[in-house]
């Protein structure tokens, strides 16, 4: 009897405020009480209750259910297959204008003869023809990465900016109000092309700058740089990291001005020409012509600004380095007069011109196979 007493009396000692029947002993182990509450009843609750919960729950957060996207999804981006042109489209073109890049470097940086026919006979009769390629292989690794960042960035920049531009004047820009002055605070002033294509010119000059500094140093003194591996060792060996982000801030200054005046012209003339043609799309001929005037017009502007970059870069192999670049300008004024401030002008158009034309004919092509063929719309 006080057996039976003390099996009754267990429970409620347990449970404060349990005014059900209490289930079966056999059963009390396995089996949950019906709950109005998230923990059940009692000072302690429903242990096993609680644990099943916080089991469901942790299988249920998303915290913990992290997935990588499928490569497939990466890949068929429309900024990876941007990137991917712009890749391509540099490529192609470095491999047909190479030696025009070579003769071009030459003269700017004052190296040998100062006549685009008498340096091309220069470096065949010292180097052979194989001298009109010297630092291509530096030059093509150069150039597909900074292509494919120049032109993916200038497209993702300008999808960016033109939302953000419409989104701005339909919600009704802000105004300024200074007494009986009224501001309106349009953004109709700032060109989306213009800010994508400084964004551009800015981003591929931060990543690939070390490599534009190898390609020079190749170019210009093979004897003291005659492959890739020794022109690493020694430029790291003269002045360490720093010694590959050479002239970096003149770069930066003389690159603005050129990106931002190419993306914007070829863009301009792009969408003038064909609205006055009324034509949706231009042809491969079409895009060869807008791309070189686009590139004869930001290298003309922008040019004094690269004889000045060019100096300060290779300045240290010549034994005179101008300590930043309007002391460049002013050296190459004192030197030469104004007329040395375009020095090489004319090689520099005989290579910009073709390479910014043939570039974007290559880079909307294959945006065409890429984008076009796979439903995105350009």
């Amino acid at each position: 009897m006080s057996s039976s007493n003390s099996k009754t009396k267990t429970p409620s000692s347990l449970s404060l405020c349990n005014s059900k029947p209490q289930p079966q002993e056999g059963n009390m182990a396995l089996e949950s009480q019906p709950q109005k509450n998230k923990y059940g009843h009692g000072v302690f609750g429903d242990v096993y209750s609680i644990i099943k919960e916080m089991e469901i729950d942790h299988h249920n957060n998303s915290t913990f259910d992290f997935q990588f996207p499928p490569i497939t999804n990466f890949l068929g981006s429309r900024e990876v297959r941007e990137f991917i042109s712009g890749a391509l489209s540099g490529a192609m073109t470095k491999a047909i204008l190479a030696p025009l890049e070579t003769i071009r470097t030459r003269m700017v940086v004052g190296v040998g003869s100062k006549n685009i026919a008498g340096s091309f006979i220069e470096v065949i009769e010292q180097q052979g023809w194989q001298g009109l390629w010297a630092g291509n292989m530096i030059n093509m690794l150069r150039i597909v990465p900074t292509q494919a960042i120049e032109l993916g960035t200038f497209e993702c920049v300008k999808r960016a900016m033109t939302s953000l531009h419409e989104k701005w004047e339909s919600n009704e820009y802000p105004k300024l109000h200074i007494g009986p002055i009224n501001f309106n605070l349009s953004l109709s002033w700032i060109s989306p092309v213009a800010i994508a294509g400084a964004a551009a010119g800015i981003a591929s000059t931060l990543v690939c700058h070390p490599l534009e500094v190898l390609k020079d140093r190749l170019t210009v003194s093979p004897e003291t740089y005659p492959s890739l591996g020794i022109a690493i060792r020694n430029i790291y060996k003269d002045g360490g990291v720093g010694a590959f982000y050479a002239g970096i801030s003149p770069t930066l200054v003389g690159m603005l001005p050129y990106s931002t005046c190419f993306y914007f012209m070829y863009d301009t003339i792009k969408e003038s020409y064909c609205r006055t043609k009324s034509k949706k799309s231009l042809s491969r001929p079409e895009m060869l012509l807008i791309g070189a005037l686009a590139g004869f017009t930001a290298s003309t502007i922008s040019f004094p600004l690269e004889v000045a970059r060019k100096r300060l870069m290779v300045g240290a192999l010549q034994g005179k380095c101008p300590p930043n670049m309007a002391a460049a300008l002013s050296e190459v004024i004192r030197e030469e007069g104004l007329k040395g401030l375009y020095r090489g002008w004319g090689a520099s158009c005989l290579k910009v011109m073709p390479s910014s034309g043939i570039t974007w004919m290559f880079y909307e092509a294959w945006k065409d196979i890429l984008l076009v063929q796979n439903g995105n719309p350009l």
